[in-house]
């Protein structure tokens, strides 16, 4: 087994979590989230909890300050923008970005820090479950899940990635509107080749993450946006409107 990192010891860690009108979700999700985190502070390490407002007109950030964590705020409505800028404020040594509707239990974040001591990764992320039990989400769900692990593709609901890298690569594109994760992931692992590093995808605890995408737009919508995304790839993950699923405010 690979030694761990000395700096790695003492490690800080920075969650990070976009949100854009939240408020029906958020409270839950920091509750877990801080819940979560107890297998790393009984490493020593040290956390923080930034939530970024992504121009939210609901109480977002108001219920982000009630829970403790920091907020900062991005006034361009962009899921690449609003993580940017939550990790612009983070001081950890190792970031970890997780959406709003997302929940990581105590023993995902445990094999979080076990990668990361390892040293062998430069970043990771989990494979995820649906909060509910939907025939369609299932399908996605064993779709996404075992192509992520076969090539290795980080889910945007979850990505921990050392922060050196993660500026080393310039963030998340800005230029994109939806797939933003999937292009991080190519850039990280080039820069992996170069530093003889990987990423891995954690399996034994997936992310649970809410299917409400699937109960808020019909089938139709949702296979439309997917076919556009695949064969009219740039025109589509650069436009807001194209990616309206993400910005039209439904929660």
């Amino acid at each position: 087994m690979t030694n761990p990192r000395p700096h790695c010891a003492a490690l800080n860690l920075s969650v990070i979590i976009p949100a854009f009108n939240e408020e029906r979700l958020l409270g839950q999700t920091l509750r877990e989230v801080q819940a979560s985190l107890t297998p790393l502070t009984a490493l020593g390490w040290a956390t923080e909890l930034i939530v970024c407002d992504n121009n939210s007109t609901d109480r977002t950030a108001q219920i982000a300050r009630e829970a403790g964590a920091t907020v900062v705020f991005e006034p361009v409505n962009q899921i690449a923008r609003a993580r940017n800028r939550g990790a612009a404020a983070a001081t950890g040594g190792w970031l970890l970005f997780i959406d709003a509707d997302s929940h990581p239990r105590p023993e995902l974040m445990r094999d979080v820090a076990e990668a990361i001591r390892s040293g062998r990764y430069l970043a990771g992320g989990a494979t995820i479950r649906f909060s509910e039990d939907h025939p369609v989400a299932n399908f996605l769900t064993l779709f996404w899940n075992g192509l992520s692990r076969t090539r290795r593709l980080l889910a945007g609901s979850f990505i921990f990635c050392e922060a050196t890298a993660f500026r080393k690569v310039g963030g998340f594109s800005q230029e994109l509107f939806a797939g933003e994760e999937l292009d991080l992931t190519v850039r990280l692992k080039q820069f992996g080749r170069e530093t003889g590093r990987q990423i891995v995808i954690l399996h034994r605890h997936p992310l649970v993450t809410s299917a409400r995408k699937i109960k808020l737009y019909s089938g139709r919508e949702l296979v439309w946006f997917f076919l556009r995304a695949l064969f009219r790839q740039k025109a589509t993950l650069t436009s807001r409107a194209a990616c309206h699923p993400w910005y039209d405010g439904r929660r």
